[in-house]
């Protein structure tokens, strides 16, 4: 199946996947990222081992109509920044890290954490004008469990996107004429470090949630004087206390990276 495909590392699995079934992939496109808490570096790598057409900025109608030209017969996205064109002359999906319709929005995953859901799951979704708001095609559910972080919980998703990259290649046709209208659902907006701010005075139990939610990316933890970026932040027992942690109520949090702001 000719195939393109759209996203950053952060379901890099998907690519991998349309591989590993066989797909002919004509052009990949990604963007521009950080590369300290958000990647294209596999993607990138990807694309140059197997010599497939890569381009980091942005795409366009005309893009796409060069891929029909080319005979592309579907185009999977799996996460990326920008708004795709849409068309009706290929098929267009998207891999959508929630259980559609809820959880519409940039980025679920640290939300489903802070809600204290107790699953969430995997959509693979049309493509349609209003972001995630396509019909669904196939959906796998996955537990949340009290101890879960982002890095956890997204390794839980990633888990299922072999399988259904296979479902989705091996019976493509009916599964796309068969999917199913969402319904209501409501666009979560997406979260930012800076609505979850830590310090000294945070309770301990909270500063875990926080620091789980966002796990892998920033947490601000502000003192007195300073503010600090906090990545791969973990809550500990306040006996534990070294030079450079810091503290919450009856803890103290340990970070892997610290970025003085």
């Amino acid at each position: 199946m000719k195939t393109a495909y759209i996203g950053i590392d952060m379901l890099f699995p998907a690519l991998q996947a349309l591989e590993k079934n066989k797909a002919d992939i004509l052009k990949i496109f990604t963007c521009k990222t950080d590369n300290i808490t958000e990647f294209n570096t596999e993607i990138c790598g990807f694309a140059e081992k197997h010599h497939i057409p890569l381009q980091m900025t942005r795409i366009t109608s005309d893009d796409i109509q060069k891929l029909k030209e080319q005979g592309c017969e579907l185009i999977i996205c799996g996460g990326y920044y920008y708004k795709i064109p849409i068309t009706e002359e290929i098929p267009m999906v998207n891999i959508h890290p929630s259980l559609l319709p809820y959880g519409r929005g940039a980025w679920p995953m640290p939300l489903a954490i802070l809600n204290g859901l107790s699953e969430t799951g995997i959509t693979i979704h049309k493509i349609s004008a209003g972001f995630d708001e396509g019909d669904i095609i196939l959906q796998r559910k996955t537990e949340i469990s009290p101890t879960d972080n982002l890095e956890t919980l997204t390794n839980k998703l990633l888990s299922h996107i072999p399988d259904m990259i296979q479902e989705l290649l091996g019976n493509f046709d009916y599964l796309y004429l068969n999917a199913q209208p969402q319904g209501y659902g409501e666009y979560q907006k997406c979260p930012s470090e800076y609505d979850y701010p830590l310090s000294e005075n945070s309770e301990y139990n909270y500063a875990d949630l926080i620091l789980r939610a966002f796990y892998g990316y920033e947490c601000i933890y502000k003192s007195a004087e300073k503010t600090y970026s906090l990545i791969k932040g973990v809550i500990c027992p306040e006996s534990q206390y070294q030079n450079g942690d810091f503290r919450v109520k009856n803890g103290v949090i340990k970070a892997k990276k610290v970025i003085k702001l």
